[in-house]
């Protein structure tokens, strides 16, 4: 049992009150504001300024896609069908029923203008007379009724076939034959128009933009970050994903990339001016329940205190502040682990 008596004994004087008055030794730093700039470096998509997803009016099982993703297609040209075996059936019954409404009519006409004649010589009477013209005027009644249900069959078979309605891309195919899809569900995404955008997920507050001046974004493909292009902000979402905290930043490319499409992943990189502000060495830091903070000196009692601090970006080996500490403040950076609030401490090492 000596040895741990005597081990105890050499740690009581670490704990003794006396000991524990004594001022600790720390490093410390004066807090100085300094321009800062930050570097963001997100991973986004390329899409198109405006797109369209191109799909049937009307449902059924998909027949055949006759375009890929990537092909330029120019207006009226047949992307997809449907099957339309139905449809066509239909249009060739309408077919015959106005063939027949027409035979009718034709016959019914020609005996309304008999019947007329032979009553203005007097040969028939009033009522037979108007019972040809009842009968024509039935006639015409069903031939258009007939055009009518020809015209809503032709336009159903025509719903069969998708056509592009203006000149485009097609970004991707959403749907494959044999499928069986409802109406207005798209089966194709094409792009209209010209022009490459880029969107990214951004955290709420890493990115500013000024009206007048919107930030630059150089971009390169995550496969070839030797090629680049630029391109300006042009829209900041004003929702924020409740899930991660982001909102959705889109980025006007002035260019295409070479190689690059629709869909591709792109790394988008730039660097903002944030003006003066508090940086700190990492050492700094402490961690409480309620968030980051460091110790700040009380150059008169050369006491410390806890000190809640909001943090704007992190550099290699910095923090920088968006607020807690102002400018000539003294911040402990070495021995944070051994500090509680209105510990008496002495400075041994300054400014770094």
């Amino acid at each position: 049992m000596r040895p741990m008596t005597l081990f105890l004994g050499l740690l009581l004087p670490l704990t003794s009150p006396a000991l524990a008055d004594q001022p600790l030794a720390v490093a410390a730093v004066t807090a100085q504001e300094t321009p800062s700039r930050n570097t963001l470096s997100l991973t986004g998509e390329i899409r198109a300024p405006e797109s369209l997803g191109a799909a049937f009016p009307t449902g059924g099982r998909l027949a055949e896609i006759t375009v890929e993703a990537g092909e330029e297609v120019a207006r009226g040209t047949v992307l997809a069908r449907i099957e339309s075996v139905q449809e066509a059936q239909a249009l060739r019954a309408a077919e015959a029923q106005l063939a027949a409404a027409e035979a009718d009519f034709v016959n019914a006409r020609d005996e309304d203008s008999r019947q007329s004649e032979l009553f203005e010589r007097g040969a028939i009477t009033r009522s037979a007379r108007d019972n040809a013209a009842d009968r024509l005027a039935a006639a015409t009644a069903r031939k258009a009724q007939a055009e009518a249900s020809l015209d809503q069959a032709r336009a159903a078979l025509d719903d069969t076939v998708l056509v592009a309605p203006q000149d485009a891309i097609v970004i991707s195919r959403r749907a494959e034959p044999g499928q069986v899809i409802g109406a207005a569900q798209p089966v194709l995404e094409l792009a209209l128009g010209e022009g490459y955008e880029a969107v990214f997920d951004v955290p709420e507050g890493a990115l500013t933009v000024s009206p007048s001046t919107p930030p630059t974004i150089r971009l390169s493909p995550i496969d070839r970050p030797g090629v680049s292009v630029t391109g300006q902000v042009s829209e900041i979402s004003p929702l924020v994903d409740p899930a991660y905290g982001t909102v959705q930043v889109t980025v006007t490319l002035g260019s295409g990339v070479p190689g690059l499409t629709y869909g591709d992943a792109v790394r988008g990189t730039t660097s903002q001016t944030a003006g003066a502000r508090v940086e700190l060495p990492w050492s700094a830091i402490a961690s409480t329940a309620a968030g980051p903070a460091v110790w700040v000196v009380d150059p008169e009692t050369m006491t410390v205190s806890e000190r809640p601090i909001d943090l704007w970006h992190h550099a290699e080996g910095r923090l920088i502040l968006q607020s807690g500490v102002e400018e000539g403040e003294f911040v402990v950076t070495r021995g944070v682990q051994l500090l509680y609030p209105g510990r008496n401490i002495r400075i041994v090492e300054g400014d770094q």
